[in-house]
């Protein structure tokens, strides 16, 4: 079926479908759906108690009934890892809300408003960029404690700005465009224009931002539960389980590569779940990656 045949419904889930033939799209949604169906089973079912401790099943190698092994305390590894996937997907959605609400409203207003606010919104957008995630998530920290909350504003804070950086260009660009304009002449207010006809079209953008924005979040929560300023001691999370399983890797190797892997394989998930959507979003890059083979058979048949 030609572009031209296909029907409204088909062609608004074409990027779907040319996600899942790209490797790096495949991948990440597969390994997100991994971490997301995990994360809801184990809402409502666990192996073990993840908080359970018996001293008598210490370092329990992998096999039945503790497919994972377990701890120095007795604690089920492979408990700890689900219940730390719904810390995991709590903080990326957390972060992801928070960053989504300010990148869209620093965008905004550094797109749509007056040229002194729009000035005003892009020195602060550039200082604030200048600021690590994990040194805002450290400066909160140091006043209202550490906990995911902590984790979840500063990730959002600090990836917000970034898709406010991004986006705002877009939306300066798209605001000149015919349709824009149309919308504007047939009496839309702002809000209307930017809900209507801005937001959609620098979607694409804004989506391969925020997945990038998650797969930080992941990485910050587990690096900051590890230095203290992340998940509480009650709140299993891989970056807990990666810190205290640390100190025995010299004699207990294997037990520190589940959670290793766990925080790696979601991170890179997430990155090239990102990259997949930014090739399959972006028209421009579909047709140059397809005309590619076309040239490249097509050349020979000229010289010859």
């Amino acid at each position: 079926m030609t572009p031209r045949h296909q029907s409204p419904g088909t062609a608004r889930f074409a990027w779907l479908h040319r996600l899942w033939h790209l490797g790096t799209g495949r991948f990440g949604l597969i390994v997100v759906a991994v971490i997301g169906l995990t994360a809801l089973v184990a809402r409502f079912w666990l192996p073990f108690d993840p908080q359970r401790v018996d001293v008598s099943g210490r370092w329990a190698p992998p096999g039945w009934p503790h497919l994972l092994g377990t701890d120095g305390s007795g604690r089920d590894i492979l408990s700890l890892l689900m219940a730390g996937a719904r810390t995991t997907v709590w903080v990326a959605l957390g972060a992801g809300v928070v960053a989504t609400l300010i990148g869209i409203l620093l965008a905004a207003l550094g797109a749509l408003t007056a040229r002194w606010l729009r000035e005003t919104v892009a020195v602060l957008v550039d200082i604030l960029i200048a600021f690590p995630v994990l040194l805002i998530a450290m400066m909160i920290s140091s006043v209202w404690g550490g906990s995911l909350w902590v984790v979840i504003v500063s990730v959002g804070i600090g990836f917000g700005v970034n898709i406010a950086r991004v986006t705002r260009p877009e939306l300066r660009r798209v605001l000149h465009s015919d349709f824009v304009l149309a919308g504007r002449a047939s009496g839309l207010t702002p809000f209307q224009n930017l809900w209507r006809h801005l937001l959609p079209n620098v979607a694409p953008v804004f989506i391969v931002q925020l997945s990038w924005g998650m797969a930080v979040a992941v990485l910050a929560e587990a690096g900051l539960s590890y230095l203290g300023f992340g998940a509480p001691l009650t709140e299993p999370s891989w970056g807990l389980l990666l810190k205290d399983l640390q100190t025995y890797i010299s004699v207990h190797p294997l037990t520190v590569v589940w959670p290793g892997l766990a925080i790696t394989l979601t991170v890179l998930g997430l990155n090239l779940l990102g990259d997949g959507l930014r090739e399959a979003t972006d028209p421009t890059l579909s047709r140059r990656r397809s005309a590619r083979p076309e040239a490249q058979t097509h050349t020979p048949a000229v010289i010859a």
